[in-house]
Parts: structure tokens; C-alpha cells; sequence
């Protein structure tokens, strides 16, 4: 690392190792010129021996000389400790992954000037299907904005919007995994109820899900549209939705985006 990183991560949980191991297998940089920030030693061990020639680290600047630029994938609550210290390092620019933290606040907590990239990615990410929304703070340009791009789309899709769009994308791709992991386990414990062995069940309920999203994703067409195609009039389906639709579905859905959009509002705040 005789050239300093590409890329500086700080934290390796699921998220940061999700982007290194993206970050790698795209070719965007070999290990050697990404390096990792990690507290906690044995997290650092795995890394290690995961990526050869990756470096790993329990405290930025450690490592000696600049940091370059920096990826900030810790929780929320560790966001403003985590900028004190990089702002006395001088990193080139700053995307963060913490959810609800605006880039006012990082911009506060970090060197003047410092430009910043605010992202909302989700945990397929660990999969290489995340779904990822960016802005730029203050000080951040366009060629800002296509670097934090580069690094998430190693992992999946990603659109820029407004700062202030990121609360409502939290609540919906941020958290919608969960929404969908959510009704797996309550497919799964359906089909239980009804007779299923529950591998049985579980089975059909991923590959469900999975077949589902596919042709939701490469068909190109309108949920609505594939929802109507499935659901003969008088058939098993056109039941089962009925009883969805009655138990107020859709807005039970809307309560849960508009309660997580809060909750991101909230960590923004704090």
C-alpha cells in the first residue's frame, strides 16, 4: 500500500465487507488499495483472511499517511465520533452509509470543506442486488456523485435524488427487505398451518419470492399489471387477495414505509 488506499472503509460489518468484496470483484481496486477500519479484532482476522492483501486496521490513520478517500459504514450512533476523528486526517471525500445522518451533520463533524456523499443502500447488497440512493452535500459536484456511484454499483442499482428523498427511500428500499423477509415468515408459517412440513414450506416460499421478484425485475411490467395477470376471476388467487385487500394491506404497508421515514427523519435530528 506504498501508494496510500483507494479507498478507506470504516467498518467492516456485513455492509462494509459487503462493498469490499463488491468493490474487489468488479476490479474497481485490487485488496491491497482498499483498506478497512475495525475495532474489533476478530472481525479483523476474518476479513484478513478473506481478502489477501486487504488491509486491516483498528484505527483510521494507523495504517500511516493519508487516508484517501472514505467510506463510512458504522450505525448511526457512531457516525459523529467516527468524522471527529477522520477530521484531523484530511480524507479527499466522505460517502457515508448511516442511515438518517444528513450530510449537514457530516459536513459539521468533518474538516471544512470536506465534500460529501450521502447514500441509502439496502442489505441485498450482500448479494450484488442492492438498491442504493445518493446525494451530495454542500461541497460535493457531479464527478462527487459518479465516484460514490462507482462504489455502489458494484453492488447493485443506484439512482441520485435530493437530499431530501433519502428519508422516503429509507423507508422503502432501505427497509423493504425486512417488509419482504416479513411476509416469507408469515408464507412459511401458513403453509405450516395448512399441512406443509416446514422445509417443505419454507422451500416454496423462498423460491416463490424469488420467482416473483425476477419477473417483477425482467418482465418490465407494472406490479398491478402481473398481479391482475395471476389472478384469474373466481380462482384460488382472486380469493386469498380479496382477504388481503379486506385486511387492509395496502395501508397496513404505507403506515410501516411512513413510520420507517420517521424513524430515518428522527436519526437525522438527533
Amino acid at each position: 500500500m506504498t501508494d496510500g488506499p483507494r479507498l478507506t472503509v470504516i467498518g467492516g460489518g456485513k455492509m462494509g465487507e459487503a462493498l469490499v468484496g463488491g468493490l474487489i470483484a468488479a476490479g474497481w481496486a485490487p485488496a491491497a488499495r482498499l483498506l478497512v477500519v475495525e475495532p474489533v479484532a476478530a472481525r479483523r482476522d476474518e476479513l484478513a483472511r478473506r481478502y489477501d492483501g486487504l488491509g486491516v486496521v483498528a484505527r483510521a490513520g494507523e495504517a500511516g499517511g493519508a487516508v484517501g478517500d472514505v467510506l463510512i459504514a458504522v450505525k448511526p450512533q457512531h457516525c459523529e465520533a467516527v468524522c471527529r476523528d477522520l477530521a484531523s486526517l484530511g480524507p479527499d471525500r466522505v460517502l457515508s452509509i448511516a442511515a438518517g445522518v444528513t450530510t449537514r451533520s457530516l459536513e459539521s463533524w468533518l474538516a471544512p470543506g470536506t465534500r460529501v456523499v450521502r447514500a441509502m443502500p439496502n442489505t441485498p447488497a450482500l448479494v450484488g442486488a442492492g438498491m442504493a440512493a445518493i446525494s451530495a452535500g454542500r461541497h460535493g459536484e457531479t464527478e462527487d456523485l459518479s465516484w460514490a456511484a462507482s462504489i455502489l454499483a458494484s453492488v447493485g442499482e443506484v439512482v441520485v435524488l435530493a437530499e431530501e428523498a433519502l428519508d422516503a427511500v429509507t423507508g422503502v428500499s432501505g427497509s423493504g427487505p425486512a417488509y419482504v423477509f416479513l411476509l416469507a415468515e408469515a408464507l412459511v408459517e401458513a403453509g405450516v398451518a395448512v399441512g406443509l412440513e416446514p422445509e417443505t414450506a419454507d422451500t416454496l416460499a423462498r423460491q416463490t419470492l424469488l420467482g416473483a421478484s425476477r419477473l417483477l425485475a425482467e418482465s418490465g411490467e407494472p406490479p398491478a399489471k402481473l398481479r391482475q395477470d395471476v389472478t384469474s376471476p373466481g380462482g384460488t388467487t382472486e380469493r386469498g387477495i380479496g382477504v388481503l385487500e379486506e385486511a387492509g394491506l395496502r395501508a397496513i404497508v404505507a403506515r410501516a414505509v411512513a413510520a420507517a421515514v420517521a424513524r430515518s427523519r428522527e436519526l437525522g435530528e438527533s
